[in-house]
């Protein structure tokens, strides 16, 4: 699994629920095998106090010639039974065996006048067979205990009349602890209904919703702002959305209202211009009429650019997948800004083809005109596609690679058009460019001229071919 499947919201959510599941699946069987265990020793601890019980009360009921029998009787490879006139156990353990004693006593029907004392206790030697077995039987316990044994030793002396003391031993393995095929199934399916259910809520009410806000994120940020999305998901998710489709209705409206004002103050200036031309052409004085009309005329034709140059930010031209060398091919062929094209891989990227045609195209113009030439180059860098536009001329200084895209602002430093332009070129070029999500950078080349880089993110329904590769010069 890769890192970026390992970091998305559905992997994680797997990672955690079948953790989860195994460190409960795993508490949980350790909290049955303790418990079951000690249920075994409780089972056979009360097993063994109630035989004692038993033997004591046929040795205080019967003749005192029969004790010896009674005891012999009593004896079993796991229980031994012995008279004798002092106590096995020297140091009770009333905390750990206190159930046992008390076991004892209600079955006698003693409360406290009788000394019975108990004691328990890990065995030495936890493999150690349990005596009195025969070997066979020994064997056939160890195996089935795993060859895990862990015994616990208990020993109980019970006072009687007369001053005597019937002292029991036995021991009892803890079972290992177990791990039966039922519980394996048991989480396997457990785990396999949760990811089932956590998958269609992932996908349908979390991730679903996530996904269609990431796209429409990304079209706005190339400027192909849609319609408000569905409002759907969990509650902090269709908050998420509403507040997106709010930012989306703000900014489209923010930007359509300067385009506006930006092209009616253009628009306007055209009357009072067609006016101050008029009059100027009344001025008896030759010299300062043409220097009238030559501001005017400048000044027309500053408001038509800047009047272009709004229509070109309010564009509405749908985003078509076009084929990189095709498209750049169809834009070489035009003899009116002819380039060279350099060799590129073949791929596929979302654009507004005569919107981003117009920013090429001013890059081209601008590398003619002070260049000489222009050359267009492309390749992919990580997740953009690069293209190049290059020239041989004398470049820019370094302190105005920024400045240069400004409005109006020339290198030119004549106010001829036909040599500096209206300065509106890479302007608009960089909000043409800007719009699709993208962004332009100039830097000066080591051997000379000037290379403009416009990165274009490649978008995710727009496949990358690098099978083939496309070249022409």
């Amino acid at each position: 699994m890769t890192r970026s499947q390992i970091g998305s919201l559905r992997a994680q959510l797997v990672i955690l629920i079948l953790g989860a599941l195994a460190v409960a699946q795993a508490v949980s069987l350790w909290l049955f095998a303790d418990e079951r265990s000690l249920a075994v020793r409780a089972a056979l601890g009360f097993e063994a106090a109630g035989r004692a019980a038993n033997v004591v009360r046929l040795l205080e009921e019967a003749p005192p010639d029969l004790s010896a029998s009674i005891v012999r009787a009593a004896n079993s490879p796991l229980v031994r039974f012995d008279l004798a006139p002092t106590p096995s156990v020297t140091a009770p353990d009333h905390h750990h065996a206190a159930y046992i004693e008390t076991r004892v006593r209600a079955l006698l029907g003693d409360s406290f006048s009788r000394d019975i004392r108990v004691n328990l206790r890990e065995a030495a030697v936890p493999l150690h067979p349990i005596p009195n077995l025969s070997p066979q039987m020994a064997k056939m316990h160890q195996e089935m205990m795993r060859g895990r044994m862990q015994a616990v030793e208990m020993s109980l002396s019970i006072a009687l009349t007369g001053g005597r003391w019937l002292n029991v031993a036995t021991r009892f393995e803890r079972p290992p602890l177990q791990w039966p095929l039922f519980s394996f199934l048991a989480f396997g399916l457990t785990a396999a209904l949760i990811l089932v259910a956590a998958f269609w809520f992932v996908m349908t009410r979390l991730t679903g919703p996530l996904r269609v806000l990431s796209r429409a994120a990304e079209d706005l940020g190339r400027g192909d702002a849609g319609e408000l999305l569905p409002v759907a998901g969990p509650e902090e998710v269709r908050d998420l959305t509403r507040a997106f489709n709010r930012m989306q209705e703000r900014l489209t409206r923010f930007v359509a209202d300067r385009t506006r004002i930006l092209a009616a103050v253009s628009h306007d200036l055209r009357s009072p211009l067609t006016a101050m031309r008029f009059d100027a052409e009344l001025v008896e004085d030759e010299e300062t009429r043409e220097s009238l009309i030559a501001s005017i005329d400048e000044m027309q034709t500053m408001a038509e650019a800047t009047l272009n140059f709004a229509e070109g930010l309010a564009g509405r031209e749908v985003s078509e997948v076009v084929e990189v060398p095709d498209w750049l091919g169809a834009l070489a062929d035009d003899k009116a800004t002819p380039f060279d094209l350099n060799g590129g891989p073949s791929m596929t990227m979302r654009i507004r083809p005569l919107a981003l045609r117009r920013a090429v195209r001013n890059l081209v113009e601008n590398a003619i005109r002070y260049g000489g030439s222009a050359t267009v180059g492309w390749h992919r860098a990580g997740d953009d596609l690069v293209l190049e536009v290059t020239d041989h001329g004398p470049g820019i200084p370094e302190d105005e690679l920024e400045e240069v895209f400004a409005p109006f602002h020339r290198l030119e430093a004549s106010r001829s058009l036909e040599t500096g332009g209206h300065g509106l070129g890479l302007a608009i070029a960089r909000a043409i460019i800007r719009g699709h999500g993208g962004d332009i950078r100039l830097e000066n080349r080591a051997e000379g001229g000037l290379k403009a880089s416009i990165f274009i993110p490649l978008s995710e329904d727009a496949p990358i071919n690098t099978d083939r590769h496309w070249k022409e010069t």
